[in-house]
């Protein structure tokens, strides 16, 4: 099955990802980051509406050259500016070209002729969305109609410009030459990696970047996906281990191991947690005198015993 889509925003040799993820062109992050969880839940090769090998192979071919592209463009705060940007440029230039559109969809042409067409264009993305990809080789064409619409809302909002994020960079004050208005199409990802380990990769970054809470984050989306990863689990305890939740850790590096015995970070870490838990337990019942109101707080191990583990400066 071809990917090449050449209707609405396409057909300007331009790569419409809202229309792709089926959120509006104003999609904040987190709805975009909503949206992308569900279509990978459909389109992963464990899902149950797939049944066959022609199935998996389309889901996979769109969920690697189509949805993983357009949901990383769409939540990374540089390209995802400068995305924006070109929109907006993209509704300008349309207007001023209105004899190259052509809307083949009655959708499109009713939402053309609305007085109201932010709430029918909202309406209607959230319509779409819920059965978008129900019917893989039909999706394309869907995504196609979408692109339409996205088209459609763009020339009716061309004078006010599409919401975007916080830029940090100035726009380039020159005038932009007339083939400009476009870029070419985004080069297909070297790598198709599967969903979850687009997850692995991005929380792994984030940790090297003691950045815990992010990568928390894309752990626990990833388990969402693939419960029983081994890898996933096993980070998911790294992280703990660097929050010095000990307790946590040790869970989650106990189901690195029941999942896959080898787990080479999990053989080396939970034997050090469990003897430390050990050497929390033993002197919390040796030093247990009467409360004075300074107990700590079980944090799954305490700064001594965290910095014992990694060989840090004790507290």
């Amino acid at each position: 099955m071809s990917l090449k889509i050449d209707r609405g925003l396409f057909k300007y040799d331009f790569i419409d990802h809202h229309a792709i993820l089926c959120v509006p062109v104003d999609a904040d992050v987190k709805d975009i980051r909503k949206r992308y969880l569900q279509i990978a839940r459909r389109l992963h090769p464990d899902s149950s509406a797939i049944t066959t090998a022609t199935e998996k192979q389309l889901a996979s071919e769109l969920l690697s050259k189509l949805v993983n592209p357009a949901y990383e463009k769409l939540t990374a705060e540089r390209t995802r500016a400068e995305y924006i940007i070109v929109l907006s440029q993209m509704g300008k230039r349309l207007v001023q070209e209105p004899n190259s559109v052509e809307l083949t969809t009655d959708l499109a042409k009713q939402l053309a002729a609305a007085p109201n067409s932010d709430h029918l264009y909202k309406t209607a993305i959230a319509k779409i969305a819920e059965t978008q990809y129900n019917s893989l080789v039909q999706s394309i064409q869907i995504i196609a109609q979408i692109s339409e619409l996205n088209l459609v809302y763009l020339m009716q909002n061309a004078g006010k410009g599409v919401a975007a994020p916080p830029a940090k960079a100035p726009v380039n004050s020159s005038t932009p030459k007339p083939n400009t208005a476009a870029p070419p199409p985004a080069p297909a990802p070297a790598k198709e990696d599967s969903v979850v380990e687009q997850y692995l990769r991005r929380a792994q970054t984030l940790i090297d970047k003691n950045q815990f809470a992010q990568a928390k984050v894309e752990l626990q989306d990833a388990l969402k996906l693939e419960p029983k990863s081994s890898r996933c689990h096993s980070l998911m305890a790294v992280v703990y281990l660097k929050q010095n939740q000990l307790k946590m850790a040790k869970i989650h590096f106990d189901n690195a191991l029941k999942l896959d015995p080898n787990d080479e970070a999990a053989l080396a870490w939970k034997p050090k947690i469990e003897k430390a838990l050990g050497q929390q337990s033993t002197t919390a019942k040796v030093t247990s005198p009467p409360s004075t109101g300074t107990k700590q707080p079980d944090k799954s191990g305490g700064g001594g015993l965290f910095g014992g583990l990694f060989g840090g400066k004790k507290k």
